[in-house]
């Protein structure tokens, strides 16, 4: 396929790419990176003559989304989508592309120990990080945590693989790499941090210390809304480009980046590029993870339930949207502490990205994960209001929804395909109370919640 999308109808590389110096890895080539941090880079390279280019890695499935940049000279799409108009640009950031089951492990961290790396990245979602979502702490008895303690030097999981490169690099004589989380999870950078210095103390204690001393781990907020790529979305693609990219991607048009400055080997000069550095990340985290992230699920279960496919279907519903945007500043707002931002604006801001008709944002991808979602969504705000002794009917709507939504049917009887890394344990509590147990407290708490969600989607659609 080769350079064929610098034929497509949109704004292409004008830079040289030659000139481009891997200085970032990546783990985790996904849909949100390529339409997030990868256009920030495609801006600086445009606009700003910045040289900062990527290695993108996958270490557990996407073989096909790298080779298929492989194969297109690791050029990309992405569209932008508004109600009234699709743009597109092409991306040229990245230098190489690697997965471990196509070029191996060892090229993998052969690639993370060239001396310019100066920052690993990441968006490996929630539950790469085998971590528990309650106390933010490494899961040491997870058996695939547990393969990687016992064979260090052939790690599967991105801490692995992130602390076998530092721990190259440390016996190289090489500097240390920056670790960047973007993934949605409030301090995500202390997240990284407790990860991957406890995996590094379970195999090396000296290493341990060295990641310490010498490593940094900057919290990040990361906002931009991608839906999962469909077959209708490539063709749309082709359609606005006249060129049919496999790799491509379509977004909303907003987005934002907001970065703890904290970077150990030097970074990009992303503030030109739109992004805002700062000292403390968590107030604009809890901000976009209650009040974006937390309606979002709030939507996702309680639409998907009644039947709903897409957000902007439920944004069409005026008791969802109100729903919603009640949440948003009766429920999510006053447990925030947020310098200079006006959250009404930003609720009403939430609410027109989320009616964007071209969208079709799946409340089905939304649901996916919600026990890895819901304790920095709702569950935090939640147990705000119990200290505060305040009202909080629609976050108990919410979680009742993902109660109902893990039942496993919807409301006409169909079967659900549950997306969730804890689908077992799930299962279990489902079937205990289906069974009439009353062991558990929480298959009690099940049972309540089954009869609330009932009683509330009525009333939503009998309004």
């Amino acid at each position: 396929m080769g350079n064929h999308l610098l034929s497509a109808k949109a704004t292409l590389p004008v830079y040289d790419r030659n000139n481009l110096a891997p200085r970032i890895v990546h783990l985790g080539f996904g849909a949100f990176h390529r339409a997030h941090q990868g256009v920030y880079a495609d801006i600086l390279a445009t606009e700003h003559f910045s040289d900062w280019g990527y290695y993108e890695v996958n270490l557990i499935g996407g073989e096909q989304q790298i080779a298929d940049l492989q194969q297109q000279d690791n050029l990309y799409t992405v569209a932008e989508m508004s109600a009234d108009a699709w743009t597109a640009r092409v991306v040229g950031v990245v230098k190489k592309a690697l997965h471990v089951q196509i070029d191996g492990l060892e090229t993998v961290l052969a690639a993370m120990c060239e001396p310019q790396i100066a920052i690993v990245s990441l968006t490996i979602t929630e539950k790469g990080y085998f971590h528990s979502p309650a106390t933010g702490q490494l899961m040491l008895d997870h058996p695939m945590v547990v393969a990687d303690v016992q064979n260090p030097h052939q790690p599967k999981t991105a801490t692995g693989v992130i602390v076998e490169a530092l721990a190259r690099r440390k016996a190289a004589g090489l500097p240390a790499f920056t670790v960047m989380s973007c993934d949605n999870m409030p301090e995500n950078g202390h997240v990284m941090c407790d990860v991957v210095t406890s995996y590094a103390q379970a195999i090396d204690v000296k290493l341990a210390q060295w990641i310490e001393d010498n490593v940094t781990f900057p919290s990040t907020m990361v906002d931009r809304i991608v839906p999962a790529v469909t077959e209708d979305t490539l063709a749309k693609i082709e359609q606005l480009t006249g060129v049919r990219d496999p790799a491509g991607v379509a977004c909303e048009p907003f987005r934002q980046w907001v970065i703890e400055d904290n970077f150990v080997a030097g970074r990009p000069e992303w503030e030109k590029a739109g992004a805002e550095l700062v000292s403390d990340v968590l107030p604009y985290e809890e901000m976009k993870l209650r009040m974006l992230n937390g309606s979002h699920s709030f939507l996702a279960y309680l639409g998907y339930l009644a039947g709903y496919q897409h957000i902007n279907d439920c944004m069409e519903d005026e008791h969802y949207r109100h729903a919603a945007y009640a949440l948003m500043l009766q429920e999510q707002a006053p447990t925030l502490k947020v310098q200079g931002v006006d959250l009404q604006d930003y609720a009403n801001r939430l609410i027109e990205r989320y009616s964007n008709p071209a969208l079709r944002h799946r409340t089905w991808q939304i649901a996916m994960d919600g026990s890895q979602k819901l304790p920095q969504r709702m569950l935090d705000s939640v147990r705000w209001h119990l200290a505060h002794d305040s009202k909080f009917d629609l976050l108990a709507l919410g979680v009742a929804g993902w109660m109902r939504y893990v039942g496993g049917v919807d409301e006409q009887g169909n079967p659900i395909e549950i997306s969730d890394p804890l689908l077992p344990v799930i299962q279990k509590a489902v079937q205990s109370s289906a069974e009439g147990q009353r062991a558990s407290s929480h298959c009690w708490q099940l049972r309540r919640s089954l009869v609330m969600i009932y009683q509330a989607i009525v009333c939503l659609r009998q309004k």
